[in-house]
């Protein structure tokens, strides 16, 4: 594989592209596996979220009302086109908060590249490996380019909708077969058709599920037209009216190639524990230490002030007084608050109590200020860091290092069951008896010979049915 930093587009797509499975190595394909598995999860617990279901229904009717096909809406247990179906797929996986995040990119890979990867692994019959194979390829393709456009880039732009084209595209290129240079003129494809700003927060806006809609339908539309001989722009990521142009001030096109085939940034993404924007984490996390070390309860805290980075401020600080529970996971102090009074900010606690009285009492005593140490690690590390006033006149300090769900604080796999289990049963996508199976066949992902429809009752004729690989739209 090629690690050239002459024209570091065409080195990714060519790392996309030729990459196998057997060069993978164990420690990120057992990874991968357990990232699916926790992607799986959140995709069920967005079924009948209002965002959510409105997507479904412009995919079917953009679809003609078609309700079958070769790939699953996993919400509603439908079939439709890969297209579709990896449109709805990403958008409910990343509606309540709980999918994945790379904490160096500040990216969400999991919600982009698997509804990819399982639409077209469905559609085009692929074994369990080459699904492993092609969210791989995803993963790294877009971390690096999210390295890659910087802290200025994430400032205004949603980089799970930007960066998640390219890493759609990768994902399908890889299991569409592309070569490498149909796979840059994917990438080419991808990268005109990024997209997604962050002022929805200010108003409750439901962009957000369409960021990862869009960028995983249209990641998997470039690539499917690249299998058709459509060209896209080869230097789309450094040229000079590229995505860094016109989306970055410190783009650093080393990040690109950074020991491409070496270094596996899959295995740096992290889980999420709490069911909140990823930048409130540290800080809850930080402030449950100083309850647990000081045996505090919620009632004896005056006040809290969570030390943070700029990123931080810049996506919470618009959320000032939130009016949904989707804009409440944007709040640092209704999260603080939901750890203080219940122990944890998880999918229930929000939908049952993010404006409850003591919540909304507990909001109004959390404030955000700018750590020089905090912000210099970030994005490579999320520190979070709390100072805390209690009624009694002391001033108690937490700090924690890695946030639960980071890689060495990681959650173990029992974790990711309990937490599947518990976000299936949110939305009621999945009884507990399929949960169990759901959860049997996804550990396996690797052994399936081919990946078929995960529920059962589904038609088998239609899984059967030869498709062309290039058949993907």
């Amino acid at each position: 594989m090629t690690d050239s930093t002459d024209h570091p587009s065409r080195a990714l797509a060519t790392f996309a592209a030729e990459l196998r499975f057997d060069a993978i190595p164990s420690h990120v394909v057992e990874r991968t596996v357990n990232l699916y598995v926790d992607w799986l999860g959140s995709t069920l617990a967005g079924k009948g979220a209002r965002p959510v279901e409105s997507i479904a229904r412009f995919a079917r009717a953009a679809g003609t009302g078609a309700t079958t096909g070769l790939a699953e809406v996993l919400i509603d247990r439908t079939r439709a086109t890969p297209y579709f179906a990896a449109m709805v797929n990403a958008a409910a996986s990343h509606f309540v908060e709980q999918d994945d995040v790379h904490n160096g990119s500040v990216f969400h890979p999991a919600a982009v590249v698997f509804p990819v990867a399982l639409a077209l692994a469905q559609a085009t019959r692929a074994s369990g490996r080459e699904f492993i194979a092609a969210a791989v390829a995803g993963y790294e393709v877009g971390i690096r380019i999210g390295e890659f456009l910087g802290r200025s880039h994430y400032k205004v732009f949603h980089t799970t909708g930007t960066v998640g084209t390219v890493a759609a595209a990768a994902t399908a290129g890889r299991l569409l077969g592309l070569a490498p240079d149909r796979m840059l003129d994917a990438f080419g494809s991808a990268g005109t058709q990024a997209s997604g700003l962050w002022e929805f927060l200010r108003d409750a806006a439901d962009s957000k599920q369409l960021h990862t809609a869009m960028a995983a339908a249209n990641g998997l539309m470039a690539a499917t037209l690249a299998a058709d001989g459509f060209k896209g722009a080869t230097h789309i990521l450094e040229g000079a009216q590229g995505m860094a142009a016109g989306m970055s001030t410190d783009a650093d096109p080393a990040r690109l190639v950074d020991r491409l085939g070496e270094r596996w940034a899959t295995v740096e993404t992290s889980f999420k524990y709490h069911a909140a924007c990823r930048h409130t984490h540290p800080a809850a996390d930080a402030l449950l230490a100083v309850l647990v070390e000081h045996a505090l309860d919620a009632h004896d805290i005056v006040s809290v002030t969570a030390r943070v980075h700029q990123g931080a401020l810049d996506v919470l600080g618009p959320v000032q007084t939130p009016s949904t529970v989707h804009q409440a996971k944007f709040n640092m102090g209704t999260v603080l608050g939901l750890v203080a009074y219940r122990g944890r900010a998880g999918v229930n606690d929000f939908e049952r109590d993010f404006s409850a009285a003591d919540i909304v009492a507990f909001r109004d005593k959390v404030t955000m200020t700018l750590d020089d140490e905090v912000d210099r690690a970030y994005p490579v590390r999320w520190i979070g860091k709390v100072s805390v006033l209690t009624r009694d006149g002391r001033e108690l300090h937490g700090r924690v290092d890695e946030p639960k769900g980071d890689p060495g604080n990681t959650l173990s796999r029992g974790e990711i069951d309990a937490k599947f289990r518990q976000l299936a049963a949110f939305s009621g996508a999945a009884t507990e008896a399929e949960a169990s199976r759901l959860l049997d066949a996804a550990w396996n992902v690797v052994s399936a010979p081919r990946l078929g429809p995960l529920f059962d009752g589904v038609p088998q004729a239609a899984a059967e049915a030869d498709v062309p690989a290039t058949a993907a739209a």
